[in-house]
């Protein structure tokens, strides 16, 4: 089996912070507290759809990685043309839902260096949700079918929980990145996650990229905060050497 892309990556370049802030003002301020410490950013809707598009482009033009959460699913031709759209958008990683159709398009609409990731079960969902939104499966089921197809359909990677890393990284293989989120340092408050696992733990349980918010977000400073997961992620990988 080959050696896995991550463990060439930079402890500093696997963890994810979310900016999951109000506006684009906030998000510069926690930019600039956050310095050189954190590298690579996640922009979801909150920010997106504040002005936090156009955000995207500053944030790459300052050498950031930028993470453009938007769960894109549509028909096809919708997909392929906003993903076309992100591509020159200078975004480096770009969710869209798990479906078939859909992450069809995306992948062949992408242009480089966009990765297209798709989202298998979203970590605040467990299996009750599911079968209240009238799925059959359950949360580790409908995960795997999802990255077995996204496996085969040449997407980039998956968006999963820590909880099912290890499983779906025997089925997407040593190519496709898992990127977690629901990542709670130890004592943290879980919010509104129900998967959820530390940053050791999810490194070792197989995943690439750690998506992190509140934890760093609401911290007294953030900036330490950001550090200490670091830290902690090349604990556990230099475990894994």
């Amino acid at each position: 089996m080959k050696e896995r892309v991550a463990t060439r990556i930079e402890p500093r370049e696997r963890l994810i912070v979310a900016l999951d802030l109000p506006s684009v003002e906030a998000a510069q301020a926690m930019v600039a507290r956050l310095g050189d410490t954190v590298s690579f950013y996640k922009i979801g809707y909150q920010l997106a759809f504040a002005g936090g598009l156009a955000y995207v482009q500053t944030l790459a033009g300052a050498g950031k990685r930028v993470f453009l959460d938007l769960k894109l699913h549509d028909i096809g031709n919708t997909v392929a043309q906003g993903v076309k759209s992100v591509s020159r958008l200078g975004a480096s990683f770009l969710t869209v839902h798990g479906y078939p159709q859909t992450m069809q398009a995306a992948v062949e609409a992408r242009e480089p260096p966009l990765r297209i990731l798709a989202v298998t079960v979203l970590t605040s969902y467990d299996n009750r949700d599911l079968k209240a939104a009238g799925y059959a499966a359950s949360v580790p089921e409908l995960a795997a079918e999802r990255a077995e197809q996204a496996r085969e359909i040449g997407v980039d990677g998956i968006v999963c929980s820590a909880e099912e890393a290890a499983r779906l990284r025997a089925i997407v293989g040593t190519q496709l990145a898992l990127v977690t989120p629901g990542i709670r340092p130890r004592g943290s408050d879980s919010g509104d996650q129900k998967r959820i696992m530390t940053p050791s733990a999810a490194i070792a349980a197989g995943a690439d990229y750690l998506v992190v918010g509140r934890p760093i977000l609401a911290a007294a400073d953030p900036r330490a905060a950001a550090q200490a997961i670091i830290e902690e992620i090349a604990q556990q990988a230099n475990k894994e050497e």
